[in-house]
């Protein structure tokens, strides 16, 4: 191997001579320090950006991916109970609604709105063109969890007044049903009004405080509205009698039966039967008397017949 030298000031020209041996050694020398030099700038480089220490660098990398896999079992957790928590508040609703609709068909039957106006078996019609609200997002959980918090009190506020309405029906109800109001006997007519009369037995005008319907013997007198038997049995004058105090300071008299089918204590319903037609007491035939009475004093029945 051959090493020439050229000298500027000399103006020579050297050569080196190397044999094969020497040449090894010296490239392997170079090949070592160029090596030895990439080395000391990698490790400079190393130390100045952080990662002089790989596996120090590497066990913090581990760690912070175990905690960010900790952070997402977190938020998922986080997320299923948040999903729980809505599936619950859903079927709290549902069952809210499915309440609503059944209070809705039973007043809607009690009112009497049968034609179909308000059908509570199917969903109400909607309708109108899609209008976007500008800026409009998707709804997030937080939101959907307050909106569903409104509902759910407006549900419960619906719930409230058609208790109310309920309650205001259920009692109408209760005042029709205590209302005497029909005709005590379903065959027979009226033979004698209330007011002034001649009396039957005898022949002096008199004061009539009932109105009668003559018929058969055993024809059924039907209670005409509900309430509570305060009387049954025999009674000076009218015979058989049964009296049904109604609430309300209303009450009702069935005399000269010829047997009561209730007793003292009873609760009788509007046409249930409750006697048979006779003669008992101070009667000329088969008949009924019927008094109406309102606060004590007897009122003309006719009235509430008709």
């Amino acid at each position: 191997m051959h090493l020439i030298l050229l000298s500027k000031q000399r103006g020579r020209i050297g050569q080196l001579r190397f044999d094969s041996g020497a040449a090894r050694c010296i490239a392997a020398c170079l090949a070592l320090a160029v090596f030895a030099a990439i080395f000391a700038g990698g490790y400079r480089m190393a130390s100045r950006y952080g990662i002089a220490n790989p596996q120090a660098e590497l066990a913090n990398w581990r760690a912070e991916l175990a905690e960010q896999q900790s952070a997402l079992d977190a938020t998922r957790g986080a997320l299923q109970k948040s999903v729980d928590a809505l599936a619950l508040r859903l079927g709290q609703m549902n069952a809210h609604v499915v309440r609503l609709d059944a209070l809705g068909a039973r007043l809607t039957q009690m009112a009497g709105l049968s034609d179909g106006e308000f059908d509570f078996t199917s969903s109400p019609s909607l309708g109108g063109p899609e209008e976007l609200l500008p800026n409009a997002e998707s709804l997030q959980l937080g939101n959907v969890m307050t909106a569903l918090d409104n509902l759910d009190q407006q549900l419960v506020n619906r719930d409230q007044q058609l208790n109310v309405l309920e309650d205001f029906l259920l009692d109408r109800k209760l005042q029709d049903e205590v209302h005497p109001e029909g005709r005590p006997v379903e065959s027979g007519y009226i033979s004698s009004r209330y007011g002034s009369r001649t009396d039957p037995f005898t022949g002096r005008a008199a004061f009539h405080k009932g109105i009668d319907f003559a018929g058969r013997e055993g024809n059924d007198i039907v209670a005409v509205a509900s309430g509570v038997v305060v009387w049954s049995g025999p009674r000076y004058g009218y015979g058989e009698m049964i009296e049904v105090n109604h609430g309300n300071g209303y009450a009702t008299r069935y005399a000269h039966n010829s047997n009561n089918l209730v007793a003292v204590g009873d609760t009788v319903k509007r046409g249930q039967r409750i006697a048979h037609m006779g003669d008992t007491g101070r009667a000329t035939g088969a008949n009924l008397h019927f008094e109406v009475l309102k606060d004590g004093r007897s009122v003309d029945p006719l009235t509430f017949i008709q």
